[in-house]
């Protein structure tokens, strides 16, 4: 019986490796949260297996995503900022948006909270932080996040404080901002997914919690991009394929079925 176990799973991967070797790569230009999270790493063998694409990707921030766009330097977009997505379209680099998945934006903070902002809305969240003059770290990397943080901002009726000597510009992605916050104390914007990330590592060494949560204003929507016919080099009827797997039944069931410590990170919403 043995035996027949190794046989059987020497087969299961020489089959994968097969497919592998006449897979078809296609590039993704995708956000930090992706793969931080580990998604990406987790749909990969399915895509393969249901597409014959192999998912390379480049995990930067959303503005960054969508300038390889607008240089053809990827077959795909996969990112999360509906504003600027919608402006990359208008403007001709673009053909198509097709909504995906979501999750949602958590402010989270020093648990001691100093600016008293727990249960608090977004906004009023985000002017009693304003007002105490408490650390606030900012991605500051023109993000799919950062974005929705300048975002939020307006929502409270205040200018982005980036001047303030208590507003911290990061430049960097968000596991990197939520390590400076913790060592800073400070507040700080984050997507769900690559919170429950980092609190599973941290298990509450760090001293930050979530605050201010559920607002309608804190969604997170996912969206993929196809590249206008401009950028003639790249792989438009992959990226078309892959886009078609996922907003499949199987592409949005593999969506849910991704968690971690027990917790579903991303929701799928493609369109019906």
């Amino acid at each position: 019986m043995r035996k027949l176990i190794i046989v059987l799973a020497m087969l299961s991967a020489f089959a994968f490796a097969s497919t592998a070797l006449a897979a078809e790569d296609i590039k993704i230009g995708t956000t930090t949260s992706t793969a931080d999270t580990g998604l990406l790493d987790y749909l990969e063998p399915m895509v393969l297996k249901d597409t014959g694409l192999a998912m390379r990707w480049i995990a930067v921030g959303t503005g960054k995503a969508l300038e390889h766009g607008k240089n053809c330097d990827v077959d795909v977009l996969m990112v999360h900022a509906p504003g600027a997505e919608k402006k990359f379209i208008e403007d001709g680099f673009g053909v198509s948006r097709a909504e995906f998945m979501f999750n949602d934006f958590v402010l989270v903070g020093p648990v001691k909270d100093p600016a008293k902002i727990k249960g608090r809305g977004v906004a009023d969240a985000l002017k009693a932080i304003a007002a105490a003059k408490a650390s606030f770290a900012s991605r500051g990397d023109d993000s799919g996040t950062h974005k929705m943080e300048k975002n939020l901002w307006k929502v409270a009726s205040l200018p982005v404080p980036d001047k303030d000597s208590w507003y911290i510009g990061v430049g960097q992605g968000m596991l990197a901002t939520l390590r400076i916050a913790a060592e800073r104390g400070a507040y700080t914007l984050t997507d769900r997914g690559t919170w429950i990330k980092y609190e599973a590592k941290d298990q509450g060494k760090s001293g930050l919690a979530i605050l201010s949560e559920g607002d309608k204003a804190l969604l997170n929507q996912y969206s993929i991009i196809q590249l206008a016919p401009k950028c003639v080099k790249i792989k438009h009827a992959a990226a078309r394929k892959l886009e078609a797997w996922f907003v499949s039944p199987a592409g949005q069931k593999a969506i849910a079925s991704f968690n971690l410590e027990g917790k579903q990170l991303f929701f799928p919403n493609a369109a019906k």
